[in-house]
């Protein structure tokens, strides 16, 4: 069995490719991120996936398929009961998630958790309903800045945000206040995925731009990982973008911030560069969500994929014969759908190396977790108890 000493996991944040069986069930039957994209702008252009056999996932209109494809490909079905960034990650190193996270979408958060966090933030609450989080910047900004206030908001995400301007609020105490509402949402009654906070910039209502110095506090898994046992086995376990906040630092052995999706595929092309480390770095790109998906943008969004794609022929380049690169996604966000939720999507699985002789389509997997245990059975690591998916490394040839 081939062994490769390093794998590089790159997370394209919520670019699904339709198709998830159980996706009426979440009310996202006919949701399709990527196929969506593909059929209302153009041109779209990614030749570098597309030579990677993205094509032969699924009929696209400007993706084509490929005879011989660079990379082995399949589709990964979430198995967890949920349709979020964290569980989606959890899953992908092997935690499944049977119970959805708390979620306050439709009510806001109940008036003892709000008196609570006022009291012991020392600042009035504004806000507290889902929304945008520039259009809730835009709508409230310059209250909070004027009145001395804190603006708190959610989405259809298990999630508590809070704004604050870096320049009235202050950073610190912007990341003061979300310790104490993540140390109030642990009760179960309140418990929700993340607290984040979301600081910006800006003086008036159309100058307001939030800034790269967000800060995600998110539960910790709920039991041990492939990066926890990739770690005591004493591998190195890199983290780029906001891996380290999904994970809580558990299992990572060093962590780097990312301004931007454009700047994580950097550091990554960075570490790829690098000499003296064996083990998994392990990516998030966040703004194909953030900045497109939930702005349901997807004109944004395809851009955003070109960019990626520009930056990955790049590291592809840089790889050595020994690397292998997965890349794959946590969730859909279907920038045409209705609503600014997350989408129930089956995600896509490239898996390239330049020293594999054979490439084409592998099976469908029932779970996110084959991603991890394929990291695992590499190394010769066994998954933690109680973990699920199935190594795809047997199929490499």
């Amino acid at each position: 069995m081939r062994h490769f000493r390093r794998i590089f996991v790159i997370v394209c944040d919520s670019m699904g490719i339709g198709g998830a069986p159980d996706a009426a069930d979440f009310g996202d039957d006919g949701a399709d991120t990527l196929g969506h994209i593909d059929a209302s702008v153009s041109p779209f252009h990614i030749p570098n996936l597309e030579k990677m056999g993205l094509g032969n996932l699924k009929p696209m209109r400007q993706v084509a398929p490929v005879g011989t494809p660079t990379a082995y490909y399949c589709g990964l079905r979430e198995a967890s009961r949920s349709k979020d960034t964290m569980t989606g990650h959890w899953e992908m190193m092997g935690l499944l998630t049977t119970k959805p996270l708390v979620t306050f979408t439709d009510t806001g958060f109940p008036p003892e958790l709000i008196r609570e966090l006022e009291e012991r933030c020392g600042k009035k609450v504004i806000g507290n309903k889902a929304a945008s989080g520039t259009a809730i910047i835009d709508e409230l900004g310059e209250q909070e800045i004027n009145e001395g206030k804190m603006i708190v908001y959610t989405s259809a995400d298990s999630v508590l945000q809070i704004c604050g301007n870096e320049e009235t609020f202050d950073l610190q105490n912007l990341y003061r206040c979300c310790e104490i509402a993540r140390e109030l949402t642990m009760r179960d009654e309140w418990k929700v995925g993340r607290v984040i906070a979301r600081p910006y910039v800006g003086k008036k209502k159309g100058e307001f731009r939030r800034t790269s110095n967000r800060h995600d506090y998110a539960l910790k898994p709920s039991g041990r990982t492939a990066l926890n046992a990739l770690k005591d086995a004493g591998y190195d376990v890199i983290s780029i973008g906001k891996i380290n906040d999904i994970f809580v630092g558990e299992g990572i052995t060093e962590a780097h911030h990312s301004d931007s999706s454009v700047h994580g595929m950097e550091q990554t092309i960075e570490e790829a560069k690098k000499d003296g480390w064996e083990g998994l770095c392990f990516v998030n790109l966040v703004d194909f969500d953030a900045l497109w998906g939930h702005r349901r943008d997807p004109e944004g969004y395809a851009r955003e994929i070109e960019r990626f794609d520009e930056k990955l022929g790049i590291l592809l380049d840089a790889l050595r014969e020994d690397d292998l690169v997965m890349i794959t996604a946590d969730h859909g966000t279907d920038p045409t759908w209705k609503g600014t939720d997350h989408t129930r999507e089956k995600v896509p699985l490239l898996i390239y190396s330049a020293s594999l002789k054979e490439s084409g389509a592998l099976p469908d997997q029932a779970s996110f977790g084959a991603v991890g245990a394929t990291c695992a059975e590499n190394f010769g690591i066994a998954m933690p108890e109680g973990t699920i998916g199935e190594s795809l490394l047997g199929l490499l040839r």
